[in-house]
């Protein structure tokens, strides 16, 4: 006869590890006839009545942790369902409506919806964006022309997982930053690692870094996105040290990642910025290279308002 504790022991190897008639025997000390015995029982139980099977199981379940619930983390909305699915109430619900595994398969789906719209928020967090801005609130009509035709193309983020870099430029304001803020968010929400900077706030964390010799580390972070977008080159000059800085943390990227750079100049200027005519020629190579270039001059968007605003007056 087999006592009341070795038989917790048995439906609690069964029903929360999934152990195998042969691994149970072994553990628990008894023949394999002896567990296949209780299971059967067990089962039986539950089919005929899911309350009795309920009451059977449960009285196994606290004597025997495992390390696999042990490194189970539970999310507090969580715990409060399992709470309730304790109650009388729920046995009765249970009874009625589901068997226990598929209300506790119900559970665990509800909490992985959690953590990946969890995930999805500290994606967006960690990536700093300036301010909240998506694909579905441009005016595309009101684009460029280029603009227009490169959305339909780069939306579905396919470049990301090619490795191809988007360099916008042309005068403020045409919705440059806007495509390059949409893009990230939507790239976030598809599970894509990001990272948005202004070029002259990634050259103070580089001299940071330099200064603090953790460079290498923010080498191998920078690295590792998926998607950096580096938003207004152009409108603050460089020293020749800070170009180069520029110049060699872009070029890790270059070929295997991609890169969104924003500029209010076109190429043929940007020597003006860097002021290293062979530097400048290097790095337009390799932001160049399988690289959609688009041409986002065109007619301001606060002058358009502007105009709307006195035209209605």
């Amino acid at each position: 006869m087999v006592d009341m504790d070795k038989k917790e022991q048995i439906l609690h190897y069964h029903r929360i590890d999934g152990l195998s008639q042969r691994e149970i025997a072994r553990r628990v000390g008894v023949s394999r006839k002896t567990v296949k015995r209780y299971i059967t029982e067990y089962e039986t139980l539950a089919q005929a009545d899911p309350e009795d099977g309920i009451n059977m199981c449960l009285a196994s379940e606290p004597k025997y942790p495992t390390r696999k619930i042990e490194r189970t983390r539970l999310t507090e909305p969580v715990c409060a369902e399992i709470e309730y699915w304790l109650s009388e109430n729920a046995k009765r619900r249970l009874r009625e409506q589901w068997g226990y595994l598929s209300y506790l398969r119900r559970l665990l789906e509800e909490e992985v919806t959690q953590r990946r719209e969890k995930s999805k928020i500290t994606r967006i967090h960690r990536a700093d964006f300036p301010q909240m801005k998506y694909l579905e609130e441009l005016q595309r009509e009101e684009l460029p022309l280029e603009g227009q035709m490169l959305l339909p193309e780069v939306e579905t983020l396919e470049f990301i997982k090619e490795g191809r870099s988007i360099v916008m430029y042309g005068n403020p304001d045409t919705g440059k930053t806007h495509i390059a803020i949409a893009l990230g968010i939507k790239a976030c929400l598809e599970g894509y690692l990001v990272f948005f900077t202004s070029v002259p706030r990634l050259l103070t964390h580089i001299r940071e870094a330099k200064t603090e010799k953790t460079l290498r580390n923010l080498e191998i972070k920078f690295e590792r996105y998926d998607l950096v977008i580096c938003d207004e080159l152009g409108y603050v000059g460089f020293d020749k040290e800070s170009a180069e800085m520029l110049f060699n943390h872009l070029s890790l990227r270059t070929g295997k990642k991609s890169t969104i750079i924003t500029t209010n100049l076109p190429f043929t200027r940007w020597e003006e910025v860097l002021k290293d005519k062979v530097l400048c020629s290097a790095l337009v190579d390799r932001l160049c290279h399988k690289s959609y270039l688009v041409n986002m001059t065109g007619t301001s968007y606060r002058i358009k308002e502007t105009k709307k605003y006195i035209s209605n007056k």
